[in-house]
């Protein structure tokens, strides 16, 4: 069995994707989950770029993950610098990951034209920062950027800059087509060329999807030999997106039966990828292969009376192998397998014969048909669950609220909410102040209940997100709201949906401090 590595960098070049920016809070979410998934390397930014990824770096070393490794990325060092002395590759050491990928020049118009150096010059420049990173970091990847277009303008020139990288340490060189403009049987090519030259070192790839070959030519590539696969979740990046990984891996584990992750892990895919389109404020894709809601939907009178008696007459694998699930248009019968897995992870114990299943299943047809998603907001779908079982208890009870928001000239708007709650036969009138009217009516719940609930005063609001469900109704539109909320030891989704922004917010709040106290109920 082939083994390959997947090294994920939707942190990264996923996240210059146009209308995608992750907050740090997303993306420490986002790397727990691709780590439950297997993958092998995260690559979280460039320490070097910005300030949310050096708060990142810090933030992730607290985090105790199973089986990923935090990756940093940076370039090489700059022209006429040491990279002992280089501001970038400091960056990198002080980021403090145990692997460093660096991308350089492998193109010679770009050594030529961009950095405006000699072509020698850019080759040192390779080597240095490669042997100087050694002697810091554990393991060290070369992205050789352009690297295909490099080998059809200059083959020499471009063999040459990973040749020298393998001389000078690299862990593995990354053959790059970043413009993603190669076609299979060019890149089939060039890899078999290049594996003449570089035998030691491990190669990876990295395709971009400007031709719609990202995926098919990663996968080519495996079939060359190639042992590392970089891409995106989704395949969201920069232009038109990078190789997307749900497809790649899928392929790579059901149909090459290739040693990346376990079948268990597989299983998860679907909800990982609804997952960072959640936290990435996007629609999921219907139609996206493996993982779309259509992936494995049938509605044409032929197809269904077929699948029903053997569905792989018209599906080329089992759906439940990606965490997803067969769909019958007509009479959805699609649900209730989900529902026994979530209720696993819950630790919930459910029979699929349990009439509660069913009805588990159709009040969330109901409710997402009002606009609710559960991916990115399981607490309140474990609720949900509770509350059908009969188990959910109701720790208080809402008597009113009301939100005043005061804006005069020249000042700050100010917010005020007032709120009355009822705990057990008592009642609490509360009001609080904050930078906006969620914040406000968030302050004073949670004042409101601690009196009644003291663990309260550890959790906080880390994340909130607004979707706009409905088009052309303007401000009326019907809003989904997302609340990421946190304590010492963990964090939590939350969702809300209303025609009224603060309903929405309200319904979202309510469920992350339910979740709380529900979850030291059962410690």
């Amino acid at each position: 069995m082939q083994e390959v590595k997947l090294y994920d960098t939707t942190l990264r070049d996923g996240t210059q994707s146009e209308d995608i920016s992750f907050t740090v809070e997303d993306k420490v979410r986002i790397a727990r989950k691709l780590d439950e998934l297997g993958v092998h390397y995260i690559e979280g930014g460039w320490p070097g770029s910005n300030p949310k990824d050096i708060k990142f770096f810090r933030e992730i070393r607290g985090i105790p993950l199973k089986q990923s490794k935090i990756v940093s990325f940076g370039s090489t060092a700059r022209v006429g610098t040491l990279p002992e002395e280089d501001h970038n590759i400091k960056s990198l050491i002080n980021a403090k990951t145990n692997v460093v990928t660096i991308f350089g020049k492998s193109w010679d118009i770009h050594v030529k034209y961009a950095l405006r150096i000699k072509l020698s010059e850019n080759i040192k420049i390779i080597s240095d920062t490669i042997k100087y990173l050694k002697k810091h970091i554990s393991e060290v990847f070369f992205d050789a950027e352009h690297f295909f277009d490099g080998f059809i303008a200059d083959p020499e020139y471009a063999l040459q800059t990973v040749r020298e990288a393998s001389k000078a340490g690299a862990d593995c060189i990354v053959l790059c087509d970043t413009n993603g403009g190669t076609l299979p049987h060019q890149l089939s090519d060039i890899i078999n060329e290049v594996k003449k030259h570089i035998t030691k070192t491990p190669l990876g790839i990295h395709t971009h999807n400007d031709s719609e070959l990202a995926v098919a030519n990663s996968i080519l590539a495996v079939q060359l030999g190639i042992s590392q696969v970089q891409g995106t979740i989704n395949g969201i990046g920069e232009r038109c997106g990078n190789a997307n990984l749900c497809s790649i891996i899928s392929n790579l584990r059901l149909k090459l039966n290739c040693n990346c992750i376990t079948k268990r892990q597989l299983a998860k895919l679907q909800e990982v990828s609804r997952f960072i389109y959640e936290l990435a404020n996007l629609q999921p894709l219907k139609h996206q292969p493996f993982v779309g809601n259509s992936a494995f939907a049938h509605k044409g009178g032929i197809h269904v009376s077929a699948i029903q008696r053997k569905p792989e007459t018209y599906e080329h694998i089992s759906p439940e192998l990606v965490g997803n699930v067969q769909r019958v248009l007509i009479s959805d019968l699609s649900g209730k397998s989900s529902i026994i897995q979530k209720a696993k992870e819950f630790k919930v114990n459910i029979s699929s014969k349990d009439p509660v299943v069913h009805e588990i299943v159709e009040k969330l047809k109901n409710l997402e048909s009002q606009g609710f998603q559960y991916e990115g907001a399981e607490a309140s779908f474990e609720l949900l669950m509770m509350e059908a079982l009969g188990t959910k208890r109701k720790y208080f009870e809402l008597v009113g609220f009301r939100i005043i928001n005061e804006r005069r000239e020249e000042e700050h708007p100010a917010c005020e909410a007032t709120i009355m709650v009822s705990v057990g036969g008592k009642t609490e009138h509360t009001a609080a102040l904050g930078n906006g009217p969620v914040n406000a009516l968030d302050n004073a719940l949670r004042k409101s209940l601690e009196k009644f609930y003291p663990q309260l005063k550890e959790t906080e609001l880390i994340d909130y997100k607004v979707r706009v469900l409905s088009t052309g109704e303007g401000t009326a539109s019907k809003v989904r709201v997302l609340v990421e909320t946190g304590d010492k030891r963990n964090k939590w989704g939350t969702v809300g949906v209303s025609e009224n922004i603060i309903e929405a917010s309200w319904q979202a709040l309510v469920d992350s401090i339910n979740y709380k106290l529900y979850k030291d109920e059962r410690k």
